[in-house]
């Protein structure tokens, strides 16, 4: 069951919001709620009329989704269910098309169920960029109802496209425009018109606002994490237990998984007592199951694959460590993984520059490491295994941030609070 917010916490001027997002799993799909189910809750907690509009096809799961029974009773608002075509790669003219089916289908089925009278017209639209074809279709909408928009970025395209192109970097950058123009003309002509933007980082946001000169109300709310139930404390970790860390999330060509792998075969060598866990599922986990069976000695890697909930937070909860091991130009800034490390008390070791390095710096909370230099990463880990007085306060500085930043119980009644002030000043 959702978490209930108090009265106290109602607004003053419900509305009727739709929530535009296919990408996210919905309820009874296994994983716990992240963006935009979190805040859809938080939005019907507080007394509005929140209608969840998704696709039919699982990103995650590659697989055919049927909506449970049940959602409004049990969550407190509707999920409206868009016919999409199927695809299996991430990469690919069948998500394309996808993403097309998406758009024209939501504005299609959302046209006749408020024609019909069995959907309230929306006072404001939510929708999340990417895909491109929704926000476009919520623009249309959107004037058609007179709904105020709110885009919410959670990836950058077309940056995140530019590492797919073909030849040296030099040639990628001068081809970039040529090839992603279309897209990056279509983003524009999305947020010139949108109400408020919302975005899942500070440099989403800059980057996507770059060069607009209109005066739209912005908002940073991070992907952030649910606390864990526990009273905070961190236990003193011997120099006698090995190190325990982990790494948690997709296991694609996007994350720096090789130099994992490199990195665990240093520490085999180097008998450096440490068990590095990866939970997750995806193309390279074939790979990295073959090196785990690979490597001996002292240095353990386990392969775990995808865990539900509980077993996910018992093993974040046991750990030390946690691994933010993703390739610079993935475009990722500040992925799911580093809110739910923080959030347990784990020491951040962090491959990405910028806007998660300077918070990691900010708390005292972890580590850099250099990506793709398995040796990098294994002196990071020996480090920690053997300096566990800077291990006990980076976790603590870790806390802190995960309770400072990433807090959902705090960040997304604010960032309600911020959808709301959207709709009242229209």
């Amino acid at each position: 069951m959702p978490t209930r917010h108090s009265d106290q916490h109602r607004s003053s001027f419900p509305c009727t919001i739709w929530v535009v997002n296919p990408f996210d799993d919905i309820p009874g799909e296994g994983l716990p709620p992240i963006r935009f189910w979190s805040l859809c809750r938080v939005l019907a907690a507080r007394g509005h009329d929140t209608t969840w509009w998704t696709a039919d096809w699982s990103h995650r799961r590659k697989a055919r989704r049927t909506p449970p029974t049940g959602v409004r009773a049990s969550e407190g608002f509707g999920l409206q269910v868009v016919p999409v075509r199927a695809y299996t790669r991430n990469v690919s003219l069948a998500r394309i098309a996808s993403h097309r089916d998406f758009g024209s289908n939501f504005e299609r089925l959302a046209t006749e169920l408020v024609e019909a009278g069995t959907l309230a017209r929306p006072d404001v639209i939510l929708v999340s960029l990417p895909p491109l074809e929704s926000p476009e279709a919520a623009v249309r909408l959107a004037r058609r109802y007179g709904a105020r928009l709110v885009v919410d970025i959670m990836d950058l395209w077309p940056e995140t496209f530019e590492r797919l192109l073909p030849g040296p970097l030099w040639l990628r950058r001068f081809a970039s425009p040529l090839l992603l123009g279309r897209m990056r003309a279509r983003r524009r002509a999305i947020v010139a018109v949108a109400d408020g933007i919302s975005a899942v980082t500070r440099t989403s946001l800059d980057t996507t606002l770059e060069g607009s000169r209109r005066d739209v109300p912005r908002h940073v709310c991070y992907l952030g994490a649910d606390m864990p139930q526990h009273d905070g404390s961190i236990a003193d970790v011997g120099a006698d237990r090995p190190l325990q860390c982990v790494y948690a999330g997709t296991l694609e060509r996007s994350q720096d998984l090789q130099t994992l792998v490199g990195a665990a075969r240093i520490l085999a060598t180097e008998s450096v007592p440490v068990t590095l866990h990866v939970a997750g599922t995806g193309a390279l986990e074939p790979m990295l199951r073959e090196a785990a069976a690979a490597i001996t000695g002292r240095c353990d890697l386990k392969v775990h694959g995808l865990l539900a909930k509980p077993d996910y937070e018992r093993l974040l909860l046991r750990c030390d460590v946690g691994l933010v091991l993703v390739k610079p130009e993935s475009c990722v800034t500040v992925p799911y993984k580093a809110c739910d490390y923080a959030a347990a008390g784990l020491a951040l070791v962090n491959s990405l520059p910028g806007e998660l390095q300077r918070l990691v710096d900010e708390y005292h909370a972890g580590i850099a490491s250099i990506a793709g230099d398995p040796a990098s990463l294994a002196s990071v880990i020996r480090r920690l295994a053997t300096d566990r007085a800077m291990l006990a306060k980076m976790r603590h500085g870790a806390r802190r941030l995960a309770a400072a930043v990433f807090d959902r119980s705090h960040t997304f009644p604010r960032f309600a609070e911020w959808i709301e002030a959207i709709h009242a000043g229209g």
